[in-house]
């Protein structure tokens, strides 16, 4: 590993959609930071190609760059037909790409921060959903109907395809069971920064257009792990809805970019990076940028 200043920062971003021109062309426009390091939280693009794009443009700028998956990169698209990977196979070809450029992913051991601060661990998750962010006693089937019931279908319904796994909430398990084993196995003391695609958390889910999307959110086997790995910070993209949250005193930030209309060009694309450490500074008063939610303080 090179060796760090005591300054260097960690910084976020998920859901670049790269498929859209004027996304491409604003990850172009990203400064710089040669000491620090950044998080992909998810969705950079559907394609093994548009990572391997995505990251040719990043890579030179970060000293080392974290990738998840998100939903969109699990996707087989029709055009890609019977050759195209489906499920846990194209999950790893996204990896076997990241990993031939010296990009960190979930199957690789969570490296120790090498900034200021306690011992902690960058933890990479790769988690799903089960469909249980929905009401209660709602199995899959009930999920989906739910959310049909206001015009609302998934096109993971249609492109996911958990193989070799049954079901999506099945792979989501075996996920699920393998990434506690690893967090739990963490030396005593360190702290975590958790970086999953899909939120921990079920009262993190602010769908004011959609709200019955739910199901595609995540899973609530999470909802205490911000407590149970020590975390300092959750990073977590998905939901196009750019905020900051508090529970239990630990900071949660939803850092996507989107669509293109999630966004403004009216601002450098540098606002839309999020700094998760050393942590963000309030904004100035009166100083214009992106809408960035905040909700409640520190508390604990």
């Amino acid at each position: 590993m090179p060796k760090y200043a005591l300054s260097v920062k960690l910084w976020a971003l998920s859901d670049l959609h790269l498929n859209h021109p004027s996304n491409r062309e604003a990850l172009t426009r990203i400064s710089a930071r040669p000491e620090d390091w950044l998080i992909l939280g998810g969705d950079v693009g559907e394609t093994p190609q548009q990572l391997a794009a995505g990251l040719a443009v990043l890579l030179p700028k970060f000293a080392q760059i974290v990738w998840i998956p998100g939903n969109h990169e699990l996707w087989t698209m029709p055009s890609e037909g019977a050759e195209g990977l489906r499920g846990r196979a194209r999950y790893l070809e996204y990896v076997r790409v990241c990993r031939a450029l010296g990009v960190l992913t979930p199957e690789d051991p969570f490296p120790l921060w090498p900034g200021e601060g306690p011992p902690t661990r960058i933890c990479p998750l790769f988690l799903l959903y089960d469909y249980s962010f929905s009401p209660d006693g709602y199995d899959a089937d009930g999920a989906r109907a739910w959310a049909r019931e206001d015009g609302i279908i998934c096109t993971d319904e249609r492109l996911l395809h958990p193989d070799p796994y049954p079901t999506k909430e099945a792979w989501c398990a075996a996920r699920l069971g393998a990434t506690e084993a690893r967090l739990e196995a963490l030396p005593p003391g360190e702290r975590t920064i958790l970086i999953n695609h899909w939120p921990l958390r079920e009262d993190l889910i602010r769908l004011f257009r959609i709200p019955r999307f739910s199901p595609w959110c995540g899973t609530r086997h999470t909802e205490d792990w911000h407590l149970r790995f020590h975390a300092d910070v959750v990073v977590s993209g998905h939901l196009h809805m750019r905020a900051t949250d508090w529970r239990d005193g630990v900071r949660f930030e939803e850092v996507s970019l989107g669509y293109p209309k999630h966004w403004s060009e009216d601002y450098e694309v540098d606002a839309y990076v999020r700094e998760i450490l050393p942590g963000p500074s309030e904004r100035v008063r009166g100083h214009a940028g992106p809408e960035w939610r905040r909700y409640g303080k520190p508390s604990v």
